[in-house]
């Protein structure tokens, strides 16, 4: 059966059996809780292709089905499913394999651990990151570079797991990468404490690298890195004690990524005051140098920006002040917060992700060269705006909503800044959120609650106005007999802004909404309005 729907006047999608498996949370995901991932992948760089194993354990939180939902994606083979020492019988459907079993007879708070073995040539990714998968890659002395983007994709693409975003293994997961002798492996967290499985020499050819995450991650985050990596260590005295920082990156690049990287501590810095203590102090920080553009890897963040100031060494804000940084460095970054920490239960809400994320580097900007600059970027940055369609996507169908959850997201957490005020105020949110939500997965609904609470004003109309329209709102006015009229048309109900107004010989703060309303004016007949509201006149 095939679902349609649409999200604007020229814009369908279709979604089938497989979008709902894979994006809801059904009856063969909603009866099982993930604690705890422990993942070892074994790589043939000859072959492009990989075995694995996962031994998932997980607790009984609803009434079991009869059935148990794994995914894996078709180019991937699932071999075995083993539990107390019985292989389980499973079937496929599509990129979901069925593992079968009277789960039923079991209560709720058992404890299950079952391990999956696949094997299989993962699929290449086209345009990593924004269409993933693996990359099989060499460096420009010849090296294996492999590594993977799998954000969207999904986990599955690679590994068994429950590839939802709503489950995270609470106490975290384990990562052994088997690759060949002489090359580096680099993932999540930190390096596992037990000599006999670090960096391990399992055979003549091959070596292995364990490391451990002890707080909760998405599976897209769980990632890897291999090549001829050279690595050097350091700390930040951070809110929460004493944070390990770790970088890795190609051999021949030493030099330039020590300078490069030597931002990272000003950023954090300027980050913890902002947003609150960094969120995994437990796994450490870690920079690390992939083939591709980035990712927001947990404690593990993928770079690729060539050690460019900007994006790829150009300005997305045009204003100039975007080529001041690193992009990749401080959006991803940034992730660890809005992302990692507080993750949203369904990729439809994902603007809680990128939107704020995308805010971080104003945060940054204006640590590192001051407020006006960090206005003028942010502001710069909305000319990226499409309004192609909604920023929220279809929940239960894995549908992101409009690019513009980047920017126009940023947008709106900029319009909440400039409606509160009041900077403090603003950064205590900020604050609030990540410690009220902190390794938290939430709705949309329950961030944009806590937001009105927090602040004491009502922003549903500008939530529904900015995530759910395309609508941009007109600000139409005349003036007659010094008197301004004045009122916003394509706006949602009950939508208003305080929005200054500057003439000639006066400045004023009026409130307009979809009614007519009129104030007596004194500046003329040229208007100014302000430029920290996206509307249009």
């Amino acid at each position: 059966m095939i679902m349609w729907y649409s999200l604007t006047a020229n814009t369908t999608f279709a979604f089938d059996r497989q979008d709902t498996l894979r994006g809801s949370n059904g009856r063969g995901r909603n009866w099982w809780d993930v604690q705890h991932y422990q993942l070892t992948v074994a790589f043939d760089t000859a072959t492009k292709s990989i075995e694995g194993s996962n031994v998932t354990t997980a607790r009984i939180v609803g009434r079991p089905a009869d059935s148990l939902q794994l995914d894996l994606q078709e180019l991937m083979f699932l071999d075995s499913v083993v539990m107390d020492g019985i292989a389980l019988n499973f079937a496929k459907e599509g990129n979901v394999w069925w593992v079968k079993y009277p789960f039923s007879q079991f209560d709720t708070g058992h404890r299950l651990v079952f391990t999956a073995y696949w094997h299989g040539k993962p699929r290449n990714a086209v345009r990593p990151p924004w269409d993933g998968g693996f990359i099989w890659s060499q460096d420009s002395e010849g090296n294996p570079w492999i590594t993977v983007a799998c954000q969207g994709l999904g986990a599955s693409s690679w590994w068994a797991c429950k590839d939802y975003q709503g489950d995270e293994p609470d106490s975290g997961m384990f990562i052994s990468l088997i690759v060949p002798k002489g090359l580096v492996a680099v993932s999540n967290g930190k390096e596992y404490a037990d000599p006999v499985i670090e960096g391990d020499v399992i055979s003549e050819t091959r070596t292995k690298f364990t490391t451990g995450i002890v707080n909760p991650i998405n599976t897209y985050n769980a990632s890897f890195y291999i090549g001829d990596y050279v690595s050097w260590t350091d700390t930040f005295a951070g809110e929460k004690g004493t944070l390990d920082l770790s970088f890795h990156v190609l051999r021949h690049h030493e030099e330039k990524a020590r300078h490069h990287f030597a931002v990272t501590k000003d950023m954090l810095r300027c980050f913890e005051y902002w947003m609150g203590p960094y969120p995994f102090y437990e796994d450490g920080y870690k920079l690390v140098e992939t083939p591709y553009l980035g990712m927001e890897h947990q404690s593990a963040i993928a770079y690729g920006n060539e050690y460019k100031m900007g994006y790829r060494g150009a300005d997305r804000s045009g204003t100039g002040v975007g080529l001041l940084f690193d992009y990749i460095i401080i959006h991803e970054s940034g992730h660890e917060w809005f992302g990692n920490n507080i993750t949203a239960r369904d990729v439809a809400d994902n603007w809680l992700h990128e939107g704020f994320t995308t805010y971080t580097e104003a945060l940054f900007v204006e640590c590192a060269f001051g407020k006006e600059k960090a206005y003028e970027f942010t502001r710069g940055e909305w000319r990226n705006i499409r309004n192609d369609r909604n920023i929220i996507g279809n929940y239960g169908v894995h549908n992101e909503g409009s690019g513009d959850q980047y920017d126009k997201g940023a947008a709106v957490v900029h319009m909440i800044r400039t409606i509160i005020n009041d900077d403090e105020k603003f950064r205590q949110l900020l604050r609030g959120l990540n410690r009220d939500f902190y390794h938290r997965i939430v709705t949309g609904e329950e961030v944009e609650d806590y937001i009105s609470r927090f602040t004491g004003y009502n922003f549903k109309p500008l939530f529904d106005q900015y995530l759910r329209s395309t609508d941009i709102p007109r600000f139409e006015y005349y003036i007659k007999k010094k008197e301004l009229y004045f009122r916003f048309t394509n706006v949602a109900e009950g939508f208003t802004l305080p929005l200054t107004i500057t003439g000639r010989k006066q400045t004023m703060t009026i409130y307009p909404n979809a009614e007519w309303q009129h104030v007596n004016w004194k500046g003329g007949y040229g208007l100014e309005l302000s430029k920290d509201f996206l509307i249009t006149e």
